[in-house]
């Protein structure tokens, strides 16, 4: 089965529709897939709703289609950084699921599992369990979180082979594994393409049964917040 494309826009086509759930990689600006985002940008899909850490800044990342109004919804768990997100939702215009990271990320791997819902101390007595069901166990107070299953998967590695194996480079694995994980199609772009068979098995993050198209191409790597020593 042939998973590499020549280009994102490529490897989107026949994927995308209206009012779909994407999952996304990404932490900050470090490890989004910034082609893929492009690329959805440019095919103009809408009422999105993005699974995603945070929304990158006003002009990188999701933030792109945030200015084109292509978002409906945001699932994250930070919010900062960006300007127009925070204008459009004050505004009403967003819509906003507010997930602790920790959950966020376990709501992804559940999805991968084939897990449909979960349990989990974080956010008791916060907004974050208002409608959601409470149990206790051994004394201790609980609320239900429900998988993600989403759409579309789009993350970020640093190689890949052939068959869709992935390794990430350092913190760039962030949110992506998960991410991966839950989509029913995952779409990775990567920095490099290397020989099927080259990789270290044991140096595999995520197996190729997970990923189903790949792209190469040259990422821009930004600093979201640049501190300087004065000279």
């Amino acid at each position: 089965m042939k998973k590499i494309y020549g280009s994102a826009a490529e490897a989107l086509d026949g994927v995308l529709h209206d009012g779909m759930l994407i999952a996304a990689g990404g932490f900050g600006l470090c490890g989004i897939p910034e082609l893929l985002l492009s690329a959805i940008r440019d095919a103009g899909t809408k009422d999105l709703t993005f699974a995603s850490n945070n929304a990158g800044v006003d002009d990188f990342g999701i933030g792109i289609l945030l200015q084109t109004k292509q978002v409906k919804k945001m699932i994250s768990s930070y919010v900062g950084e960006n300007k127009e997100f925070m204008r459009q939702y004050l505004g009403g215009e967003l819509e906003l699921e507010f997930n602790p990271q920790g959950t966020l990320a376990e709501r992804m791997r559940a999805g991968g599992a084939g897990i449909p819902g979960f349990y989990t101390k974080t956010g008791v007595g916060t907004v974050i369990a208002d409608g959601k069901e409470h149990k206790d166990f051994n004394g201790e107070t609980y609320i239900m979180e429900e998988g993600i299953f989403a759409d579309l998967s789009i993350v970020k590695a640093w190689k890949a082979d052939a068959t869709g194996n992935l390794v990430f480079r350092k913190t760039a694995r962030n949110f992506n594994p998960p991410a991966a994980m839950c989509g029913k199609i995952c779409i990775a772009e990567v920095e490099e393409i290397v020989p099927t068979g080259s990789l270290d098995p044991d140096t595999i993050h995520l197996p190729g049964i997970y990923v189903h198209r790949i792209v190469q191409g040259e990422h821009e790597k930004r600093i979201e917040q640049r501190t300087v020593r004065s000279a």
